[in-house]
């Protein structure tokens, strides 16, 4: 959660100064933090999938 509020943090950041930068640098920042997100819902999704079999895992038993 942690990662989550630095990104979006970050994308604050950039967004301010959205009007001052050239937009490939604002392009370059988006595509950054959009990769960072993916990654980090990635790792949530997988980390709660293997959560929920450890627990149907283990009422089954």
């Amino acid at each position: 959660m942690l990662f989550l509020v630095a990104a979006l943090m970050l994308l604050g950041m950039v967004l301010g100064t959205v009007a001052h930068v050239p937009v490939s640098v604002s392009l370059a920042a988006t595509a950054a933090i959009a990769c960072w997100l993916v990654v980090f819902a990635l790792r949530e999704y997988r980390s709660g999938h293997h959560h929920r079999r450890i627990r149907k895992g283990e009422a089954s038993s």
